[in-house]
């Protein structure tokens, strides 16, 4: 019995930590200081090149999911929403999928989305650690402002709230 116990606490301590762990990376992902954003090139859904800098001077939501990936497929319906409300104050989501192209056409034809969809695949994952993506998570979602310069990383679901309350003061300058 003494012996289940110590397993236990160990087992709990052990989980502790890890989630503390998680948090603490989570965090320091979040609260990483601006920095530019890298120029981007990737194709759309038919296969044209697509340059990030098209949408030069406008907030940019870019989004890196996954079909696969239930929260990602949580977020979209709400980005969606948000793009038709804040297309009007230089808003512009863009969606970095992690998946072939053939996948990607598959679920738009069944999904529609109206914000750019870029195929980034396995280069994708590299690519959001370039952009301070440290613990690996799918969504991945980084705001950039009219200046071309991250101002915030967000590692998992982003909730309508957050995004709100990050975007408020940089709808401000605009």
């Amino acid at each position: 019995m003494k012996n289940k116990l110590i397993l236990v606490a160990a087992a709990l301590l052990s989980l502790s930590a890890g989630m503390l762990f998680k948090y603490y990376q989570i965090q320091q992902t979040e609260q990483q200081p601006a920095s530019p954003l890298l120029s981007i090139r990737l194709p759309d859904s038919e296969g044209k090149l697509r340059d990030l800098s098209e949408w030069q001077g406008n907030i940019l939501i870019i989004n890196f999911w996954a079909t696969w990936c239930p929260p990602c497929l949580k977020e979209i319906p709400e980005f969606i929403k948000l793009q038709n409300e804040l297309r009007d104050k230089h808003v512009q989501f863009i969606g970095i999928a992690i998946e072939d192209q053939a996948t990607i056409v598959s679920f738009l034809q069944k999904n529609p989305i109206n914000y750019p969809v870029l195929i980034g695949g396995d280069a994708a994952i590299s690519l959001s650690q370039q952009l301070g993506n440290l613990v690996n998570a799918v969504p991945f979602t980084i705001i950039v402002d009219t200046n071309g310069m991250i101002v915030y990383r967000h590692p998992g679901e982003l909730s309508r709230q957050k995004l709100m309350q990050i975007l408020k003061p940089l709808l401000a300058g605009n």
